[in-house]
């Protein structure tokens, strides 16, 4: 084999999506299929010309909204004489594709959340799984069965030889499953498992985010396990010589032979996805956005300048990140620094020297700089103390005081005393000396300590004033900006509503839309009589007069005649009547009559809402039906229906979202918020999953708003602060989400980035 002649050096490079490439999917002999978060599937196809050593860009495929993960072949029949491609998404779809045409086949609804992983068996059956905890069977576009696999999110699903699945999850165990029923289950992995593989007549490989890979016998016995990385691990494969190879989020493609790791080849990020080619040679993905495929053959290996470039591109993103003292190593000054003399004996200089930090001291008598020795602390994330003003420290806190004052740093080592600590922040931070025993009860609770460690230093004294140390009667309880020192936007408390009506212009629309319905043969049975619309005028005019909403009041024939006209009203004009409704969900009288007659026609909303998400949508219906539903939340007796609808109603918003407008997104994302909300109050863990996929959605589609981004996100970062989802988004890779909104020029953007990015960070 190809794979034994010596190390893996770049074959080529494929240049197309734009953004991270998340799955890859190897198509008979000449074609490589690719997804990525920009919510496209490109096939590559191997070059004609005299090397063939190169993949083309042959097609795009564009259908999913939001970014697409895991990909699989289908192998070609009657019907796909080429074969096909299944892919799945965040947006909660898998689809069939015609390799020959990239045309969809068949579109698979039916998951409640991100769909991780696929595989398809001998009939041509396509299984996927999802964050929703189930696998779904899928024949001929159409869920035939589907099942609970495990209580937490389905990460991988591998298909053996003789039929049987492989799942793998959040749980950290593997499962085997022959039909619906699980024969064993695997326990070994620490975290997450996140892939899984074939070994050749060995039996399965597991990835996980405990940072190791472990071969497994079919009947559950650990054969083996690969430590190395340093992050977690996305992805694994195996190939018929017995190499495995591994991506890992440490940014390194691994190969491994018989447990040993032969070769670490590092990428210019985040390593999701690897995979084998039949020859031997390695497929990565990256967050970068280019696919790399390696080789061990020279005759494929890439000519000089490609691979001088690429060690050059490496070689500038390692010295980027490299740190002295906490500072970036190419922030530190060159050579030239030393020509400069210093300011008095013994001052210290780092300055870099190619790829190293090294340190000087200044020698008065002498006057000369002598070098001490190299300082560097290596890579990023490498150091495990973090820094402050080039000191480390065990700890530094995030402190955030409130009343608009900025986050404050406080530093901290276990082998200090707390109360010295927080006397000396306090002073050099100029804030009250009252705070004392809660900033000592912070750094204990934060730190692991107990109090009765430390004795109270009554001696001190402030140097300003003269005063001696803050004494309290007894122990300050720690307020809740020291318990969660950094959350700016996290956890949501209370709901969003839609408050204002334009209601002449409302009552406008009604009446020509009337107006045309009762001169129209056909349709003027369902216009409204004159004593209607005088009741229609007079139910605006109450709705108008908010002053006086604790005295006014409807009548059940003013409910039952709104339902009326929803009920029978063409869709095209009814969005001013679903506009009343909005508005009486606000008052206390008419909300309470309309949540009877709900009760007595307990579909009668929903009706009206399926018929108006109906595809085509007309925007303007969609929009203020969200609007109306988001105002439901005013009212505590309408939680019941809501909980009782709420996958319904996102399910079909989620059928729809292709014709969103600007407006309809900041309601959609308004609406997922107020629902995140009630799930967490409500302990609803499903739902909660389903809000999180929802919101997880927003957050990826770069033509979103800030407003609807920044909606999602605290809703993101509520759902895992308060509810059940934190490893489930950290499942989902929040983390990079995280950080990409916490470089936005947006500052509340930027604020509830690290909000999220600490709290994935906090135990």
């Amino acid at each position: 084999m190809d794979v034994e002649k010596g190390e893996y050096r770049l074959r080529c490079q494929l240049h197309g999506h734009e953004d991270d490439v998340r799955g890859i999917c190897i198509c008979g002999d000449r074609v490589i299929a690719t997804s990525s978060r920009d919510r496209t599937i490109r096939l590559w196809t191997l070059s004609d010309s005299s090397t063939g050593n190169a993949y083309v860009l042959s097609k795009i495929l564009e259908k999913h909204t939001s970014f697409v993960g895991p990909l699989a072949w289908f192998p070609p029949n009657e019907s796909l004489p080429q074969g096909g491609i299944v892919s799945g998404g965040m947006d909660t779809m898998v689809l069939l594709w015609d390799i020959s045409n990239g045309e969809v086949v068949y579109t698979m609804r039916g998951h409640k959340a991100q769909v991780t992983s696929l595989a398809v068996d001998e009939n041509g059956d396509i299984l996927s799984t999802s964050m929703d905890c189930t696998i779904k069977r899928w024949r001929s576009g159409r869920e035939i069965e589907s099942w609970e696999a495990h209580k937490t999110a389905i990460q991988t699903v591998l298909k053996l030889p003789s039929g049987d699945l492989v799942t793998g999850s959040s749980d950290s165990t593997l499962k085997i499953w022959s039909g619906k029923s699980c024969t064993h289950t695997f326990k070994g992995h620490k975290d997450t498992v996140r892939d899984l593989a074939l070994m050749p007549k060995l039996g399965i490989l597991s990835a996980s985010h405990d940072c190791s890979i472990r071969l497994w016998t079919l009947t559950g016995q650990g054969l083996m396990e690969m430590i190395g990385h340093t992050s977690l691990i996305y992805s694994v494969d195996a190939h018929a010589s017995g190499h495995i190879a591994s991506g890992s989020e440490d940014q390194l493609l691994k190969i491994w032979k018989n447990g040993n790791c032969l070769q670490s080849i590092e990428h210019p990020g985040c390593v999701w996805a690897t995979k084998f080619l039949d020859n031997g040679d390695i497929v990565t993905g990256c967050s970068d956005g280019i696919v790399r495929i390696w080789t061990s053959c020279s005759d494929r290996v890439a000519d000089d300048v490609e691979i001088n470039a690429y060690e050059s591109l490496i070689s500038e993103r390692t010295l980027s990140r490299m740190k002295v003292g906490g500072i970036k190593l190419s922030e530190l000054p060159g050579l030239e620094a030393l020509k400069v003399p210093g300011t008095k004996d013994g001052q210290t200089l780092i300055i870099r020297e190619g790829v190293k930090g090294v340190a000087y001291s200044w020698n008065s008598s002498e006057k000369n700089w002598d070098k001490i020795g190299e300082v560097v602390d290596g890579p990023e994330g490498s150091s495990s103390r973090p820094v402050i003003n080039g000191t480390q420290y065990d700890y530094v806190f995030d402190v955030d005081i409130g009343d608009g004052e900025p986050i404050r740093k406080l530093p901290y080592n276990r082998t200090e005393n707390p109360y010295t600590t927080a006397d000396n922040w306090l002073l050099k931070e100029n804030l009250p000396l009252s705070y004392r025993e809660q900033v000592v009860q912070f750094i204990l609770q934060n730190s692991g300590q107990n109090s009765s460690d430390f004795s109270l230093d009554t001696s001190f004294h402030d140097p300003y004033t003269g005063s001696s140390a803050y004494v309290p009667g007894k122990p300050s309880a720690p307020t809740d900006a020291y318990k969660r020192p950094a959350f700016k936007h996290i956890p949501k408390k209370g709901f969003l509503f839609f408050e204002i009506a334009q209601f002449d212009g409302i009552l406008k629309k009604i009446t020509e839309f009337n107006k045309s319905l009762s001169i129209d043969l056909k349709r003027n049975n369902i216009s409204l009589t004159d004593n209607e619309f005088t009741r229609i005028t007079a139910i605006i005019s109450i709705l108008k007069d908010s002053s006086h909403y604790h005295v006014s009041t409807f009548a059940d024939v003013d409910i039952a005649l709104l339902l009326k006209v929803l009920k029978s009203w063409p869709l095209e004009i009814l969005f001013p009547v679903i506009d009343i409704v909005r508005m009486l969900t606000l008052h206390p009288d008419g909300s309470s009559l309309l949540l009877k007659h709900m009760q007595l026609d307990n579909e009668v909303i929903m009706e009206v809402f399926r018929k108006v998400t109906e595809m085509p949508a007309l925007t303007a219906n969609v929009l203020i039906f969200v609007r109306a539903i988001s105002n439901f939340f005013r009212q505590t007796h309408f939680n019941q229906w809501l909980l009782l609808n709420c996958s319904e109603i996102l399910d079909r918003l989620a059928g729809c979202r292709s014709s969103f407008s600007k407006n309809l997104h900041l309601s959609y994302s308004t609406l997922i918020l107020n629902y995140t909300v009630l799930l967490i109050d409500k302990k609803d863990e499903q739902s909660q999953g389903q809000m999180l996929t929802a919101a997880m959605e927003i957050v990826e589609d770069v033509s979103q708003d800030i407003d609807s981004k920044f909606r999602a996100l605290v809703a993101i970062g509520s759902l895992m602060f308060e509810g059940f989802m934190k490893s489930r988004a950290i499942d989902f890779d929040i983390l990079k989400v995280a950080r990409t909104a916490k470089d936005s020029k947006e500052g509340k953007i930027s604020e509830v980035g690290a909000d999220i990015e600490l709290l994935v960070q906090t135990p």
